[in-house]
């Protein structure tokens, strides 16, 4: 039995809702699946190839609905789940209880976590500490901007490297590392280390020039980063080192 698994790629909450989804299935569906992730960019063109779903069973999380036959289980919480009205009913009128969309939680991975404890008697303990960390960040339910620009916690380190490091494959390596290991030791391998720290030397340039560039007037930041070429910060970044301002407006190249 091959389950192939499709995830929003280069997103934290994509791949630990690929890594919950797994470990449900793992431990109430088929202890003896073997798994193969696929990720997903969402695109002008047509989102899905139906030549793609050839798993025996065939997964879509933290993605959009797909009408395909072939397609098994669905988990999403995005307002933009269904593209189209037809996409939409033809989700309502799914009887095979496998399928579950439900826009009121933060993140894909606790909804997961949350239908797989009510409908299949999934535990989630040892996955707590994913679980939390896919909700804060998708969620950015985040105590403090400090907390989001200091990424002192495992997962934010795991989030950066995924979502702006040079390693296309990893987010299809890290799934598996998910489902039986913790966020720290994840963190702590050299292939992730290794990519971190030139990754987050670029982070803290970047709020040198945010701090150096940045006018506060009224409450709003204004910032030009099309000078030094900066194209991505984080987002927390202004309000971290401006706490007064409540708005930021930045151009980038």
């Amino acid at each position: 039995m091959r389950v192939h698994v499709f995830f929003h790629d280069r997103c934290f909450d994509g791949a630990a809702s690929a890594a919950v989804f797994t470990r449900l299935y793992r431990e109430r569906i088929n202890p003896a699946a073997e798994f193969g992730y696929t990720g997903l960019a969402h695109r002008a063109s047509q989102l899905f190839d139906e030549a793609l779903f050839d798993g025996d069973e065939n997964a879509i999380v933290d993605f959009k609905y797909s009408t395909s036959p072939r397609l098994n289980w669905w988990f999403d919480h995005h307002q933009s789940a269904f593209l189209t009205a037809d996409d939409a009913a033809h989700f309502r009128q799914d009887r095979s209880g496998k399928k579950f969309y439900d826009p009121n939680f933060k993140s894909c991975t606790k909804l997961i976590a949350s239908v797989g404890k009510e409908s299949f008697g999934f535990r989630t303990d040892e996955l707590a500490d994913l679980i939390h960390w896919a909700d804060v960040i998708d969620g950015a339910l985040f105590p403090d901007a400090e907390t989001a620009v200091a990424m002192k916690d495992p997962a934010l380190r795991l989030a950066l490297v995924m979502e702006a490091g040079p390693d296309g494959n990893m987010s299809r390596w890290l799934i598996p590392q998910l489902v039986t290991r913790t966020l720290a030791e994840i963190a702590s391998d050299e292939r992730v280390a290794s990519l971190f720290q030139p990754l987050f030397e670029r982070h803290l340039h970047s709020l040198d020039l945010i701090r150096q560039a940045g006018q506060c007037d009224r409450g709003v930041l204004y910032f030009d980063l099309t000078g030094p070429g900066v194209e991505v910060y984080n987002k927390f970044a202004p309000y971290y080192l401006f706490p007064e301002c409540a708005y930021a407006v930045s151009i980038c190249p």
